[in-house]
């Protein structure tokens, strides 16, 4: 599954809104500049979030865009999914009964797939603005060197930390997350 620049673009300019309203509206001439994004695709987005009651506009001088909710109330989620991203792996349509095979069947790793779609939704869904500017979804450049080897992500894969290195989240087991950040 391929997420589109639509879905990232949201998701890298709320979390910019985020980390400079300081209570004030930010322009998206200033998000594009700083995420190096074009400011008409970034105006089509910030119309879609904004009828997906996800920002809120301010017109006039020192206007822009505020978060709608608090950077912990916006999940990565409804972000991706305002834009119109669907998160999904399959090539079915969503909810229909029949497949995407030329017979309308469903090909034998339809499963499969559907449930990736919906693990990655419960992860986006367990995952927030407030985290992503805090640093506390961690990629693979937050591997300790060693102990998982070069192969793997572990079982703590897809989950947040919390200040103890403590994970939560999808693929989490609540143990102490050996993907911790080094200091």
């Amino acid at each position: 599954m391929k997420l589109s620049t639509k879905g990232r673009y949201a998701v890298m300019a709320l979390c910019d809104l985020a980390s400079h309203a300081e209570g004030r509206p930010v322009a998206l001439a200033d998000i594009a500049e700083r995420q190096e994004i074009s400011l008409s695709y970034l105006e089509q987005l910030f119309a879609k979030l904004r009828r997906g009651g996800l920002v809120r506009s301010v017109r006039g001088p020192g206007g822009g865009y505020l978060l709608a909710h608090t950077p912990g109330e916006t999940r990565i989620s409804d972000i991706i999914l305002a834009v119109d991203e669907p998160i999904r792996a399959t090539r079915c349509t969503p909810g229909q009964p029949v497949g995407c095979r030329g017979n309308q069947s469903r090909c034998q790793t339809h499963d499969l797939w559907e449930e990736l779609g919906n693990q990655i939704y419960l992860y986006l869904s367990s995952v927030t603005v407030a985290d992503v500017i805090a640093r506390r979804v961690l990629g693979t450049s937050g591997l300790v060197t060693g102990g998982l080897g070069t192969g793997g992500l572990g079982t703590a894969g897809l989950g947040k930390t919390d200040d103890s290195g403590t994970a939560s989240g999808a693929g989490s087991e609540g143990g102490p997350n050996p993907r911790r950040a080094a200091s």
